[in-house]
């Protein structure tokens, strides 16, 4: 298995709509799209998935928003900052990441209807 981080974000707008749903495997009720499957699998970014599954079960601001904005935004020294909006802008959780190799600066997925999904698929 290659560990060669091959995401673009050109790649990432390609995605809308999907076909193929995966069920997350420690939240079994969240669900992802192709496109999310293919940031993970592409950008070596599973953890990120976990990162917005979990607090779904755990994090009562977090469950009260049916939907909701999550930006990764990857800083120069390899730290990162994740954050859970309203989609009106309005911070709901952020989660602190010490390290990430995380290919791209920045990246957005949404979550509704218990799917995570890149904004072209919503």
């Amino acid at each position: 298995m290659s560990n060669t981080k091959t995401l673009t974000a050109e790649a990432l707008r390609g995605f809308s709509g999907s076909e193929t749903w995966y069920r997350h495997s420690l939240n079994r009720k969240v669900l992802y799209t192709e496109g999310a499957q293919y940031l993970a699998e592409h950008g070596g970014a599973y953890w990120l998935l976990d990162a917005i599954a979990i607090p779904q079960a755990h994090v009562n601001a977090v469950a009260a928003e049916a939907f909701q904005v999550w930006t990764l935004t990857v800083n120069l020294d390899s730290t990162a900052l994740l954050t859970c909006d309203d989609g009106n802008g309005r911070i709901v959780y952020e989660q602190s990441i010490p390290f990430t190799d995380f290919p791209l600066p920045e990246v957005k997925l949404y979550f509704c209807d218990n799917v995570i999904m890149l904004p072209g698929e919503y």
